[in-house]
């Protein structure tokens, strides 16, 4: 989300574009197929994955003068989960809502989300520089670019899921780097640091829910 040449954005296209490639080739079987997310099955996890181009053009009317609040993707997932959280809060309303975005949405009109919709609202972003604040209805203000970064991690982490209960081949190489390296931001840096080393045996995952 940062210009025509940004790599977070450039990537983010890439994933929506692999799930566009992916819904596509699926057969009527497939997308009632279960995925390893309790109660989702795959048409779920495409209603709940896909792109909202209103959403992206609603930030453009949220924008914001002054530095942003939470300028990092990590920044984000950490108030995203921690106690109390909206990860915790609102784990089955999201859940919900994603049965019910589902139940009324055709296969072509999710896949259109990812293949057209979603990456033209990208693009008419595009203008706007990575620090540009915007509002956020629960975390106060934060940076778009950050909002890209969550993206693509979300992206990629459900195109995994996906791929669990479908097959194919993996997310691009730059997604999958992309992606160890915000969960691993989003740990608290010495507890990380001291687990993935052996030196202690505290439990430091998962870092998001």
């Amino acid at each position: 989300m940062r210009s025509q040449n940004d790599p977070v954005r450039a990537m983010l296209a890439q994933a929506w574009a692999s799930w566009a490639e992916r819904g596509a080739a699926l057969s009527a079987e497939d997308w009632d197929r279960p995925t390893r997310l309790p109660g989702w099955t795959v048409r779920e996890l495409f209603a709940h994955a896909a792109p909202e181009p209103e959403m992206f053009g609603g930030l453009r009317g949220a924008l914001l003068d002054g530095p942003a609040g939470i300028t990092t993707g990590a920044g984000i997932l950490r108030a995203y989960n921690r106690p109390g959280g909206l990860a915790h809060t609102a784990a089955e309303q999201i859940a919900e809502t994603a049965r019910q975005a589902a139940g009324r949405t055709e296969p072509a009109v999710l896949i259109a989300r990812f293949g057209v919709e979603g990456p033209a609202a990208l693009a008419g972003l595009a203008d706007l520089p990575p620090d540009t604040t915007v509002a956020h209805p629960l975390l106060g203000s934060v940076a778009l670019g950050a909002l890209g970064e969550v993206a693509l991690m979300e992206a990629t982490v459900h195109l995994l899921d996906l791929i669990a209960a479908v097959g194919g081949p993996p997310p691009a190489d730059g997604a999958l780097r992309f992606t160890r390296a915000l969960l691993a931001e989003v740990a608290e840096p010495v507890a990380f640091i001291e687990a993935a080393t052996g030196r202690d045996a505290a439990a430091v995952l998962p870092v998001i829910r």
